[in-house]
């Protein structure tokens, strides 16, 4: 493609709490190799650290940068709100604690106008060099903690159910209406749902990597996964036609954990089998998984806590979740 080929577009990023990685981020997107026009949308939500006072020094001294206000720091009303003030076709959806690569805008705008799709993404790589967070991304980027997901382990480039993040024709998305904004979790897999059912193509290609830093406590890894689960189940309710093995497998482990507790206490103590087989599974999957001695001791403990905590929330989902 010649630089004439090349569309304007319109980034736009949810920003609640970013303190520490915005300005990384930022900067990221303002160095991209992209021979064309480049704004960037921050919605801003109620942050209780330094995020806004940072968003507002960025956008002084760079017109590039734009501001949008928030109020009730949802990603999809966020997201939605950018589109609005967005001035061009091709929207790029980038989250303030990613970071994308030099070509990576110019990537995905090629794709988008060679397969003529209507959202391109690619690979959430997970990562980071600092103990526990460190963990948490190598499980992150396993089969063991997140199923056979291409955004997550990586795959040949191809048509998809859905991408992470996303480089979007606002045309198509504005003609299902855009994210919904009764989703707190999951409207991206939501939205590209709607996409694909309204006749669009959605591509998948790992040439798109994008630098994600994983949540840096158990606590803070246990209630994402937590709301992943209960969204997960939302959407089943609502497009029944989506449910598959993968989405069952921890609801599945979660109910068998429980059976097993109960019975081997009630009648016979060798019903515990399935338990330990369970937790010797995540034991040797630590140690391959895991790179230095420290993350194959914590890989079961992060892999138990993101299996669990999903099928816990996508048992105990609430049918009232999503408001009519």
């Amino acid at each position: 493609m010649n630089s004439s080929s090349f569309q304007p577009v319109s980034v736009i990023l949810p920003i609640l709490n970013e303190e520490r990685d915005l300005n990384q981020c930022i900067t990221a997107i303002l160095q991209q190799d992209y021979p064309a026009d480049i704004e960037i949308i921050l919605a801003l939500g109620p942050s209780t650290d330094k995020t806004t006072l940072i968003a507002e020094k960025l956008s002084a001294a760079d017109k590039r940068i734009k501001l949008v206000n928030n109020p009730s720091g949802q990603t999809a009303t966020g997201l939605n709100l950018a589109i609005k003030k967005s001035s061009y076709e091709i929207l790029c959806r980038i989250d303030g604690h990613s970071e994308i690569s030099s070509t990576y805008i110019k990537t995905a705008v090629e794709i988008i106008n060679n397969q003529g799709a209507v959202n391109v993404g690619g690979l959430m790589f997970a990562d980071s060099e600092k103990g526990l967070q460190r963990t948490i991304a190598q499980a992150m980027r396993s089969k063991l903690g997140v199923g056979s997901s291409k955004f997550h382990t990586g795959g040949s480039a191809g048509e998809s159910e859905t991408v992470y993040l996303g480089t979007f024709k606002k045309s198509a998305v504005l003609a299902v209406g855009g994210f919904d904004e009764r989703y707190i979790r999951a409207q991206d897999w939501e939205l590209n749902y709607r996409l694909r059912k309204n006749g669009g193509l959605i591509w998948f290609d790992p040439r798109l990597v994008v630098t994600y830093r994983p949540r840096n406590t158990f606590r803070k890894l246990a209630k994402q996964y937590f709301q992943y689960g209960r969204w997960r189940r939302v959407i089943t309710r609502q497009h029944q036609n989506t449910m598959n093995f993968r989405y069952l497998a921890p609801p599945i482990a979660v109910l068998i954990i429980l059976l097993s507790v109960f019975f081997a206490v009630l009648l016979d103590p060798v019903l515990i089998t399935p338990v330990i087989i369970y937790f010797a599974s995540l034991i040797v999957g630590g140690i391959f998984i895991g790179k230095k001695i420290t993350d194959k001791l914590l890989m079961p403990f992060v892999l138990a806590t993101m299996h669990l905590s999903w099928g816990i929330g996508f048992i105990t989902s609430p049918k009232k979740l999503l408001k009519s």
